[in-house]
């Protein structure tokens, strides 16, 4: 478990209640910004020794965000890739807070890279990942030729 002030993050099953609490939340948000909710890039029940899912609470137990890795391509990939990253409104300081845990649990992991996609139309996301350091990476997979898409990546 790491922590900022007043901001808890541990380790989480993406299918536990609160972690799907969270995903629906980041869903809809997704739905009302782009008109697609995301749901179908992140399948929670695909278990993998390298993943993880995280959840943030503050002191009292409230729930303010949530982030997930997975490997990004074949098995033994040096890269992982970062999704689910939500944090409720109002929450300052646990999109960052998130990202820094998800960053260092990638390396724990044996990962020396981090990517992410993100839409265009996200400008909010698109700007948060670039001041931590993020900058545009070959897209992949479904990615390639999505002009809706911008895929985002990071040297550990």
């Amino acid at each position: 478990m790491s922590a900022a002030p007043d901001i808890l993050i541990a380790t989480a099953n993406a299918s536990s209640p609160e972690a799907l609490l969270l995903q629906d939340e980041l869903s809809a948000v997704l739905q009302q910004l782009s008109g697609d909710s995301g749901r179908a890039s992140f399948d929670a029940e695909a278990p993998d020794p390298r993943a993880g899912f995280y959840v943030a609470k503050n002191g009292a137990g409230h729930l303010l965000g949530c982030a997930a890795l997975r490997p990004l391509g074949q098995s033994g990939s040096t890269t992982a890739e970062l999704k689910r990253m939500f944090a409720r409104p109002g929450s300052a300081g646990v999109g960052a807070a998130l990202l820094a845990h998800a960053e260092a649990e990638a390396l724990r992991l044996g990962y020396r890279a981090v990517a992410l996609s993100t839409r265009v139309i996200n400008t909010r996301a698109v700007a948060f990942y670039g001041k931590h350091g993020y900058a545009p990476v070959a897209p992949w997979g479904k990615y390639m030729g999505a002009a809706q898409s911008i895929c985002l990546g990071k040297l550990l």
